[in-house]
């Protein structure tokens, strides 16, 4: 019983650490707990059950605004939380080994649940990682430019454990291991800092978020044009020359009536505001191929009112922008709504001397991934674009956990982030991850912040290292066992 009041605890603990609560230092204390009932499991079943337990309090605590989508979306709270629960099931098989390789084994089963969960199944989710908890405090976003989220994440665990075999009164001098690597993970942190800012002069940035004609509804007959609208009637109140890049969001213009390769009205009526204003447009939306087909792209505009190219999504959300096993999951009735599959884009796509920068954007659901936002710095963006739509949300914290997502993107890159959302909320994030102004939820504003120069970053070169090294050391230690086990070695406690 006290195994699982700790996991119980350990959840709601480790949700509170995300936005819009906080801080996020308290995902150490949350998964603290979780790992120290993890410890006194007895059997395989009861380390299944601790999983289980914590595993649906802290993904139904983090995304419990999934109803709002449909009930059916919910079946995504004990997908996440079958991760932690074969987690449990794995790491509570040894914890009769010795401290110093409990230790290890915990860290690395970790980082190899991870590695998984973000890739598989269907593409995977990041949403829930502890490094993203970080993103309020710029001390604990800080070494993210060394190691990034992901190395965060294994950071943050590694602290837990230790600190969950402490309190069990099983600390050992090795463990001071730990701590040193943390504070040389944070010094590692400072070398971006001394490198020259990668441009020199900020970027002034407009946001246009024109909201819906009925924000979080589907009342609207013709509710992609009348978005369309929305959004020029706002733009055409920027004063020209007052922006160097203006930013209209996923979802601000698509279908045939209000998109700007399909209708060339919409194209000239935005490119007439980018030579109006003299500056580069990114405009989102989604256009037909087919009956059965569709794209989900951001379309350049340079200051001449031309279309330079577009950004097609990578990353499509599974059963939202397509049907994966469309012949065995197309069945049930409440998919019947998307009736067109998304094509993927082929890869990260970078504007050059796009308002001074070299321009990259991510669409919506990519941007609470590393690897998407890494593709296109590594291509040489040095301003890059979160373009959300959000309007299937409501009121809910998604987006304030999005944003403290796409901080961590900002952060780790050290690149100034646009965070653009149709319904909110917008705003421009520096390259050390700081927030400016926000706007509101549903509310049709115009934004303006300016952005600075991106900086180096050595987790642009490294990527996610921390996170296959900890998963390697993981599979290494099982191993390690397996063959101890097998050859019928002993286990002795050490210093």
């Amino acid at each position: 019983m006290k195994a699982v009041i700790l996991a119980l605890v350990g959840a709601a603990v480790s949700v509170l650490a995300f936005p819009p609560f906080g801080p996020g230092i308290l995902i150490v204390f949350g998964i603290s707990l979780f790992l120290r009932g993890l410890r006194s499991a007895r059997t395989r079943k009861q380390g299944l059950f601790l999983g289980v337990v914590y595993g649906l309090g802290f993904f139904g605590g983090l995304m419990w605004w999934l109803y709002v989508l449909d009930a059916m979306a919910l079946i995504l709270i004990p997908a996440q939380a079958s991760f932690l629960a074969a987690y449990g099931w794995w790491i509570s098989r040894y914890n009769d080994r010795p401290v110093t390789t409990w230790l290890l084994m915990a860290v690395g089963g970790w980082g190899f649940m991870e590695l998984i969960r973000y890739n598989f199944p269907f593409g995977g989710l990041e949403w829930g990682a502890a490094g993203y908890a970080l993103s309020d405090l710029g001390a604990t976003r800080f070494p993210a430019s060394a190691v990034g989220t992901t190395g965060l994440t294994i950071l943050v665990v590694a602290v837990a454990a230790v600190l969950a075999l402490a309190v069990a009164g099983h600390w050992r001098r090795r463990m001071w291991i730990v701590p040193g690597l943390v504070a040389f993970v944070y010094a590692l942190g400072l070398f971006p800092l001394l490198a020259s800012p990668e441009g020199d002069s900020d970027t002034r940035v407009t946001i246009v978020q024109g909201s819906t004609p009925c924000p979080f509804e589907h009342c609207h007959p013709n509710e992609r044009l009348g978005t369309y609208l929305q959004h020029l009637a706002l733009t055409e109140m920027i004063p020209p020359g007052s922006a160097d890049l203006v930013v209209w969001s996923e979802g601000s213009t698509g279908d045939t009536n209000a998109d700007p390769i399909l209708n060339p009205e919409v194209r000239e009526a935005i490119g007439a505001q980018a030579r109006r204003i003299d500056a580069w447009f990114l405009v989102g939306g989604d256009r037909p191929l087919s009956d059965s087909q569709w794209v989900n792209a951001n379309v350049i505009f340079n200051p001449q009112g031309e279309i330079v190219g577009e950004y097609n999504k990578q990353h499509p959300v599974p059963f939202g922008e397509y049907i994966p096993l469309r012949s065995v999951f197309g069945r049930i009735p409440v998919l019947d709504q998307v009736s067109r599959d998304m094509i993927k884009g082929s890869g990260p796509l970078v504007f050059a001397d796009a308002a001074g920068n070299d321009l990259g954007s991510v669409i919506s659901f990519e941007g609470g991934f590393a690897r998407y936002a890494l593709q296109h710095r590594r291509a040489g963006a040095t301003l890059i674009v979160v373009a959300t739509n959000e309007a299937s949300y409501d009121y809910t914290p998604a987006s304030d956990q999005f944003i403290g997502m796409t901080r961590m993107r900002a952060a780790e890159l050290r690149v100034p982030v646009v965070h653009a959302a149709v319904t909110g909320k917008s705003v421009v994030i520096q390259p050390d991850g700081g927030l400016g102004p926000l706007t509101g939820l549903g509310t049709r504003e115009i934004l303006s912040d300016v952005a600075r120069p991106a900086q180096a970053s050595i987790y642009r070169g490294v990527g996610d290292l921390v996170l296959y090294l900890s998963a390697a050391t993981g599979v290494l230690m099982w191993w390690r066992e397996r063959t101890l086990v097998g050859s019928g070695s002993s286990h002795h406690e050490e210093e």
